[in-house]
């Protein structure tokens, strides 16, 4: 068997998608946020969340807030194999993504806050007798940031911020033969690989805003890659054929790198009622030019458990979207996103390009009090992609859309 083949077990730790965002992002941050598609993201400063998007907006408050948020992610992806006929529906499992903040101004120049989200993540589960069972499977990824920031006021145009964040990430994933079994004399759902292992990374972000008077201000915000270290995973060869032992549990170590992201965005009040807001974001995902994980056990491929080159490209994602002031307790919100392809579909990330309509609204049930939520249709575009598996080359057709509600409690003390 080819080390070749392994390297979907690389690709699908590292990349495996909730298939609603491309690449492998998450972008929910916030409900006020996914009820104007992010757009104003850093700029927007209506809540605490906005800590995520630009520590610099922070700021922007004159009290001390909390904010936190739920969102219910329902992908209904399907994939069909055009080659061997079998499908497998639903692929991505619904997801509930937490997120908590806190922010506190110190004086009139200098601001201060904690966060607690998530940038990446992922979900695909296949059914256990799918034909590419070795290039599908189940997959799950799990990262969780925590990111303090600290934010100084300049003068009454300039503000700036920074922070540092510590990434936890837990991986697990399992594969079959699939209809390489049939071959074989051995049932699909026969054991190919399983690997698990969790780890810490670190990283930083910076930002800055630019506030032209108190009814137009501009944000532009970076954050810093993060490397993964999976240091000693447990890597389980259920053929022997890596580690000439059957079933056998040995350590395996893989590097991945999380992109960097930039996003410049802006937040125009028009009048007493009505705001625009608009953002551009790019992540750098054209530095997975290759995976690879090695492990002693491995000794079949000379260490090498598994390898792959990467087809991926920078992604660029364009939102706008506006607020209106019902009344002193109301506002609704709305927008739209286009959020173009990174990567070369697979099973794994069936990526694709997406357009977001979204909705939203905020209740300010007292002075301190207020409630967002958010909802989200998200169209995917249909496509078929080439895999090549234990069986060789392979055709297969990805479809369906995600649709994302979120919740969110804010309070100012």
């Amino acid at each position: 068997m080819k080390k070749t083949q392994y390297s979907l077990l690389a690709i699908s730790i590292a990349l495996a998608s909730q298939v609603h965002a491309a690449g492998f992002q998450v972008v929910e941050h916030s409900a006020s946020g996914l009820g104007r598609a992010f757009s104003g993201d850093g700029a927007v400063g209506d809540n605490a969340s906005e800590m995520s998007a630009n520590a610099a907006s922070m700021v922007l408050f004159d009290r001390a807030q909390f904010s936190g948020a739920v969102s219910y992610i329902e992908p209904e992806i399907d994939v069909e194999s055009n080659t061997f006929g079998d499908s497998a529906d639903d692929i991505a499992p619904s997801q509930v993504v937490p997120a908590i903040y806190y922010v506190s101004p110190i004086n009139d120049q200098w601001a201060w806050g904690i966060g607690m989200y998530t940038d990446y993540g992922v979900s695909t589960d296949y059914p256990s007798n799918f034909s590419a069972g070795d290039a599908s499977g189940h997959t799950a990824l799990t990262t969780f940031k925590l990111n303090p920031n600290i934010a100084y006021r300049i003068n009454d145009q300039f503000s700036v911020g920074a922070g540092l964040n510590v990434t936890y990430a837990k991986a697990k994933l399992e594969r079959n033969l699939g209809i390489a079994g049939d071959m074989a004399g051995l049932p699909r759902s026969t054991s190919l690989i399983k690997m698990e292992g969790d780890t810490f990374g670190w990283g930083w972000n910076v930002g800055a805003l630019y506030e032209l008077n108190k009814n137009n201000r501009f944000s532009l915000s970076y954050k810093s890659a993060v490397k993964l270290k999976f240091k000693d995973g447990d890597f389980t060869d259920g053929t022997g054929q890596i580690t000439g032992q059957p079933g056998s549990t040995n350590d395996a170590d893989l590097n991945i790198d999380l992109p960097d992201i930039v996003e410049l965005s802006g937040f125009h009040q028009l009048n007493n009622q009505w705001a625009i807001h608009y953002s551009w974001q790019w992540t750098n995902y054209s530095k997975f030019s290759e995976l690879t994980a090695t492990g002693d056990a491995c000794v079949a491929t000379g260490g090498t458990c598994f390898t792959k080159q990467e087809s991926y490209s920078d992604n660029q994602r364009w939102s706008i979207g506006t607020t209106y002031a019902v009344n002193d307790q109301w506002l609704v919100r709305a927008g739209f996103a286009y959020d173009e392809q990174a990567g070369k579909a697979t099973l794994s990330i069936p990526d694709t390009d997406r357009y977001w309509y979204t909705a939203g609204f905020t209740y300010l049930w007292t002075q301190d009090l207020s409630i967002d939520a958010g909802f989200a249709y998200i169209d995917g575009k249909s496509g078929t992609f080439t895999e090549s598996g234990l069986a060789g080359p392979q055709e297969f057709k990805s479809s369906g859309p995600a649709y994302i509600g979120s919740l969110q409690l804010n309070y100012a003390f």
